[in-house]
């Protein structure tokens, strides 16, 4: 009897990996476009390797930091917001505790239960933890795991510095005369992986997902290069 339950809990903790990878995903494909597109425009214009290096090294301390501070300060709003709706009920359930166990009672019976069911699952959950069962069935939350804003600003740190440490290197390290094209090839084949796993997570169709990607990250570099070019041209 103890497998279905086990396995009832997993998709569960499943579907909050999947979330957090997929963040992973989206935050390394914004670090690999971004930086990619600063430092091709730079390439337009000056071929200096310190030049491209300061472009880059700018560029992916300022889009890490942003998505870092981003993340927490709307994480943050959220976890206040959680925090809030939590001391609602508690208040809720202290001054009108039978309005309370009725409302629970029509939540449960709304799930599937018949009205019968439903009242005894109510009352036994409400003795045994009133406020953590009203939080997990009527707002969605788990009191013992609120959303963590540094948690959150970390992972889109690393994820972001991680996609663009990729365009970097692919723009300094190569000899003058390969950089632009290993960098324009090096970027639209993690593009091209990063569209396929994000697809694969969101069990939609690849193929799509990719071209998306990749075409915006092919018209991100476009867009920079002819910039830079024309700068470089007009001696800016």
């Amino acid at each position: 009897m103890t497998e279905p339950t086990e396995r009832e809990a997993h998709p569960e903790g499943l579907g909050v990996r999947l979330n957090w990878l997929r963040a992973a995903v989206l935050g390394a494909n914004d670090g690999i476009v971004s930086t990619a597109g600063l430092v091709v425009g730079v390439a337009g214009a000056t071929g200096e390797r310190s030049a491209l290096l300061t472009a880059g090294l700018a560029g992916l301390l300022a889009g890490s930091m942003s998505m870092a501070v981003g993340e927490y300060v709307s994480v943050s709003t959220q976890r206040d917001s959680e925090k809030a709706a939590l001391a609602v009920e508690w208040r809720e359930l202290r001054e009108q505790p039978e309005a309370e166990l009725d409302e629970l009672t029509e939540l449960l019976a709304e799930r599937g239960l018949s009205r019968d069911v439903a009242r005894e699952a109510a009352e036994q959950l409400t003795e045994r933890d009133a406020l953590r069962a009203h939080a997990r069935v009527e707002l969605g939350i788990d009191p013992d795991d609120l959303t963590n804003p540094w948690h959150a600003a970390g992972a889109s740190f690393l994820a972001f510095t991680v996609g663009a440490l990729l365009p970097l290197l692919a723009i300094v390290c190569p000899p003058a005369s390969a950089r632009l094209w290993v960098t324009v090839l090096s970027v639209l084949a993690a593009l091209t992986l990063t569209g396929w796993w994000s697809a694969r997570l969101g069990s939609a169709p690849a193929r799509p997902a990719v071209l998306r990607v990749v075409g915006g990250g092919a018209l991100a570099m476009a867009v920079t290069y002819g910039a830079g070019s024309l700068l470089g041209a007009a001696g800016v």
